[in-house]
């Protein structure tokens, strides 16, 4: 008996290539130079991964390119499957032990350097490479299939959740601080000694000044949900892009912070910063493993993950 004949696909890695680079250049000129192709040789190969497919990819509007509704899924499995390509290509050669990891800002300054030396630790070659930005931004790399594996601090809410695997991690805690001895909680609140903290209420937390994470982090992500919800009065004076800036900030008495218990721990246990517990508020978060089901899981990949999951 015959064996069935395997059918060949007809797109090229080209094609898929072309088409990647047009979609992030914008033009099949800038795609031309960044492929070092003739600029007919990519709307060639447009034109007929557009007839591979029976479906347009952009709309030509004039000299222009405007991308049509099927760009982005095409785009999304173009992207997989050149990463495959790659990795396969040159696997043991360049990506045997390399990892891109993902860090939301909290964890990449506060809790992953620990983690990382104990992959340093198994593989000693490992060649880590690090991108640190909000929790959106990160999200939005791991779906462009830039980064194999991410660790952010507030829900993923990813455009496309069919091809992103999302698993809860570890909690962690934010806490709401203030200068020792602050002007602003002159004659509002008692420190208590035993629990080491202030207490206050949510009117009384309303009506002092407040510095928060920018909108996009997921230690926002948690305020918004958690804190602000129940103070829409609160006094927010200042959204700010570094957790570094609010801590110091703070310490300067300008306003009270909330940042994770990992930014703050040195400063709580030195007394300079103090916290202050909110009644009925809690400021417990989940923190997420994200990763795109399309990239490729290699050895260290799970080496990394069996170290993360142990903490």
């Amino acid at each position: 008996m015959k064996k069935p004949i395997q059918t060949l696909p007809k797109i090229t890695l080209k094609q898929l290539a072309v088409f990647v680079s047009i979609y992030q250049t914008g033009s099949t000129s800038r795609a031309s130079e960044e492929l070092h192709l003739s600029q007919s040789a990519v709307s060639s190969a447009l034109t007929e991964l557009e007839s591979r497919l029976q479906m347009p990819l952009f709309e030509r509007v004039g000299r222009r390119l405007n991308q049509h509704a099927n760009a982005h899924p095409v785009y999304i499995q173009a992207q997989a499957i050149l990463g495959q390509s790659l990795t396969l290509e040159h696997y043991h050669k360049h990506h045997a032990e390399q990892i891109h990891i993902g860090a939301s800002t909290t964890i990449g300054n506060y809790v992953l350097p620990p983690l990382l030396a104990k992959l340093y630790a198994v593989l000693p070659d490992s060649n880590v490479d690090m991108y640190i930005a909000n929790t959106q931004e990160v999200v939005s790399e791991v779906e462009q299939l830039n980064i194999d594996i991410a660790l952010v601090e507030g829900m993923p809410r990813p455009s496309d959740t069919k091809v992103i695997e999302q698993r809860s991690w570890r909690t962690d805690t934010l806490m709401v601080f203030a200068k020792r001895d602050s002007k602003w909680l002159i004659d509002i609140a008692a420190y208590d000694n035993d629990d080491n903290c202030y207490r206050l209420t949510t009117a009384q937390l309303a009506k002092l000044p407040l510095l928060v994470r920018e909108a996009g982090s997921g230690t926002r992500q948690i305020i918004d949900e958690q804190l602000l919800q129940h103070m829409p009065d609160a006094e927010v004076i200042m959204a700010i892009q570094q957790s570094e800036a609010i801590k110091h900030m703070v310490s300067a008495d300008i306003g009270l912070g909330c940042l994770s218990q990992h930014v703050i721990q040195a400063e709580l246990a030195s007394d300079k910063l103090v916290q202050i517990k909110v009644v009925g508020i809690d400021l417990t978060r989940t923190w997420w493993l994200v990763w795109h089901k399309a990239r490729h899981q290699s050895p260290i990949w799970q080496t990394f993950i069996d170290i993360i999951q142990d903490v």
